[in-house]
């Protein structure tokens, strides 16, 4: 291995200009290319497409339609929806949403809609009509018409709310913009609800509350905007703590420009492997920023040691290449597969950050590793004599005592005393969200606010989840059928967290109810066929509750949240009863709808959440044995970092953060990063002690060559994220608590618990 470094040294340091040119080209290049990386939100990103429950929703989603749904609540400022300037502008609304590319106008629905309509018994038997008429004029008698219209069409708290004070247009969206044939573009289209929706009908008489995934994701890439804010606050901190660590304007510049290379060469391979930004991993750049200035840091600590013993500027460089080419290259290679793993969770949004983080993160082993002790070499840098005095000596020799044994003992064992607590706290932690809202975005945000007063006033939401029922065809007219489904349908209806269902056998019992003179008495399912057949045509399929053929009739659970609990607890529910009511001819299958995208993904990453450990710590394992070739050393490395994992997890738990999709991967991340402490810190050990040193004595030495670049990066790093607390972005200050938690902890259980342990393995020469 030694060999093979001295003849990259060898050839690199001679061909330095070459080397330099090669970059430069590189670079911009990848410059030019990252100019035209776009944000990229996509609803299938967002889902387990390979999900049992994604198999249903993708099967049945041409007849029912998607979960990428709109819904738009019209709310008059003052009284009730029954004024001239409120259904004018409802009609507004209504109409300029018909228009916007990508909406599916035959799924566009609202008061003004042809397809609402009312039925009411009359002497001769049934009459009815749209709610609101042809002729309508909004007037005083023809509000009155419309009120009355309205109350026997039986869709209040549906299109009208419970409170009468405001009115709803839904619409589902097409996977595509007809006028372009071109994937939607999720984040325009959201844009263009603000301005075109939104911004054009809110006036003194009504307002305008949105929800739906396409308006959270906008909503969120507007919040992520605020991320360039704390990138460059972050690249500010970060000089100023560089540049009093260095003491070098040039060991200041350098460090960060070659850092900021690493991001560039990132989000330009994006933009040439076809990849956008998704606003849900647009804090990668940060996090390759941060990982290219950690190992920066060690390059500019070593090559000021070696001026400091005498040598020239170019052999500072070369030497101090060599002597971190193994070490960093591991460490980075641990952090670049660690990532790489996440690619085993089927979610889109999750694979495209994998291989984001893995690119930035290997790119940061030719610009940092390679071209910044090069670049270097070429420079005018002077050590002062002052420079060279170690006036940490005092701190190094009492954080040597943590390899000392008895120190060593007390450490592991208050290590093992917080692994337990960690352990058992970890073990309560939530899958899924924890919050009523879009848990991306604070609960002070407008898009949760519009949330929250349509879930107030309305008793349907997005927060729904379809059951899908298959059967035979022509089963929607078999009384069995119907039955089994209204069974189900009662007992789903009475779960804490569904506010209201609706199913085929719902509506036909009141239609039944409706031939019968309206009498309540008989809303129930007729036992004859040609009752049934009398029942159900009266039922179009453009009312999502039956397919052309009637063999399919989903369940639609309208629940009161999307909470973790919640979702697990029907989804649960549905399980049992689907295993209680199924027969050979009717099958209850799970799940459409947002809440059922929602239950799949939760499930994805609660199964994906061992394996990716198991993963990401197996190569972090492989990659210190084949470094060190050592058992012991590899224990060295990983048990801490095993260790701050799982306290992060408590702190999960502790913080009400529950693991999501956003969450899943910083774990990932963290024992990527942390890796790098443990890794450069123990290379050095293992020089000395092969020499014979004793543990102490090594973790000293090592201490003087690399504990001030590990403290400071811990700390610097930690600082940097910590600017997240302030984001607009609720996902964003989540990550940015744990990541701080764990830059922090994994500097000191690098510090901490490494030498200790070490003490206990290496016994004979420990004391």
């Amino acid at each position: 291995m030694n060999n093979i470094v001295d003849k990259i040294e060898l050839f690199i340091f001679r061909q330095r200009a070459f080397v330099i040119a090669v970059f430069a080209i590189v670079t911009a290049t990848l410059l030019y290319q990252a100019t035209q990386l776009k944000m990229d939100a996509a609803f299938s990103k967002n889902i387990p497409l390979q999900h049992e429950y994604m198999q249903t929703y993708t099967k049945h989603a041409k007849d029912f339609g998607g979960a990428n749904s709109i819904m738009v609540a019209v709310r008059a400022k003052q009284g009730d929806i029954f004024t001239p300037q409120f259904f004018d502008g409802l009609k507004s609304v209504h109409d300029q949403l018909y228009f916007i590319p990508g909406v599916d106008r035959t799924s566009v629905t609202s008061l003004y809609s042809p397809s609402t309509r009312f039925t009411e018994v009359v002497e001769d038997g049934f009459a009815g009509g749209p709610v609101i008429p042809a002729d309508f004029v909004s007037d005083g008698v023809g509000l009155n018409i419309v009120r009355g219209n309205v109350e026997k069409a039986g869709i209040v708290g549906r299109l009208v709310a419970n409170d009468y004070s405001a009115a709803m247009v839904t619409a589902r969206l097409m996977d595509f913009n007809p006028d372009t044939g071109e994937p939607l573009d999720t984040l325009a289209f959201a844009e263009q609800l603000e301005e075109q929706v939104r911004g054009q009908f809110v006036n003194e008489h009504i307002d305008i509350h949105i929800i739906g995934f396409a308006k959270m994701a906008g909503d969120v890439a507007d919040g992520a905007k605020g991320v360039v804010q704390f990138f460059l606050l972050a690249i500010a901190f970060t000089a100023i703590m560089v540049l009093l660590f260095s003491r070098s304007l040039i060991l200041t510049i350098l460090p960060l420009a070659c850092s900021l290379m690493a991001v560039v060469w990132q989000m330009g391979l994006l933009t040439v492997m076809g990849f956008g930004l998704d606003p849900m991993s647009i804090l990668v750049p940060f996090l390759v920023f941060a990982v290219a200035v950690s190992h920066s840091v060690q390059v500019i600590n070593g090559v000021k040691q070696k001026l400091s013993g005498g040598l020239s500027v170019k052999d500072s460089a070369a030497v101090t290449f060599r002597a971190l080419l193994i070490p960093g290259g591991i460490a980075l290679l641990s952090d670049t597969i660690g990532f790489i793993t996440l690619l085993s969770i089927d979610i889109g949004i999750i694979r495209e950050l994998a291989i984001s983080a893995s690119l930035g993160v290997g790119v940061i082993i030719l610009t940092n590793l390679v071209l910044l002790p090069v670049i270097i070499s070429y420079c005018n840098i002077k050590i002062s004599p002052r420079d060279s005095e170690d006036k940490l000596a005092g701190i190094w020799s009492t954080l040597a005592l943590f390899a000392s044994r008895k120190v060593a003992i007390v450490v592991v064992i208050i290590a093992t005393g917080l692994f337990a607590f960690g352990h058992i706290q970890s073990q309560k932690i939530k899958i899924g969200d924890l919050d009523s809202g879009a848990a991306a975005l604070h609960e002070w945000s407008r898009y949760n606010q519009d949330t929250a007063l349509i879930t107030e006033r309305f008793s349907i939401t997005t927060d729904v989840m379809s059951v899908i029922v298959e059967a035979g065809a022509d089963s929607c007219t078999d009384y069995d059928t119907l039955a089994l489904i209204d069974k189900f349908q009662w007992r789903l209806n009475n779960v804490e967290g569904v506010q209201s269902t609706i199913s085929l056998a719902s509506v036909v019992q009141t239609v039944n109810g409706g031939f019968n003179e309206g009498n309540p008495k008989w809303r129930v399912l007729a036992r004859t066929q040609a009752t049934l057949v009398q029942s159900v045509s009266q039922i179009p399929t453009t009312s999502g509750l039956l397919n052309t053929n009637c063999s399919v009739m989903p369940v639609y659970l309208f629940m009161s949240d999307h909470k973790a609990e919640t979702i697990e607890r029907v989804v649960a529910e549905v399980k049992q009863q689907s295993q209680l009511l199924s027969t050979d001819k009717v099958a209850f299958k799970l799940a459409s709808g947002p809440v059922g995208v929602m239950a799949a993904t939760n499930e994805a990453v609660e199964a994906a959440q061992t394996p990716m450990l198991i993963y990401v710590y197996g190569a972090v394992i492989l990659l210190c044995l084949i470094s060190f070739r050592s058992v012991k050393a590899t224990l060295s490395v990983v048990i801490p970092l095993f260790i701050v994992s799982t306290l992060a997890q408590a702190l999960m738990t502790y913080l009400n953060i529950g693991l999501t999709v956003s969450t899943l991967p910083v774990i990932a991340l963290g024992v990527g990063i942390g890796v790098d402490y443990g890794i450069y810190i123990l290379a050095t050990m293992s020089l000395y002690l092969n020499q014979g040193h004793t543990v102490q004595q090594a973790y000293l030495a090592a201490l003087k060559e690399r504990g001030t670049a590990v403290i400071f990066t811990g700390v610097t790093l930690a600082i940097g994220v910590s600017t997240w607390f302030f984001s607009a972005l609720k996902f964003q200050m989540d990550m940015g608590i744990l990541l701080t938690f764990m830059f922090l902890v994994n500097m000191l259980g690098a510090i901490i618990v490494l030498p200790a342990l070490a003490n206990l393995l290496w016994y004979k020469q420990g004391k």
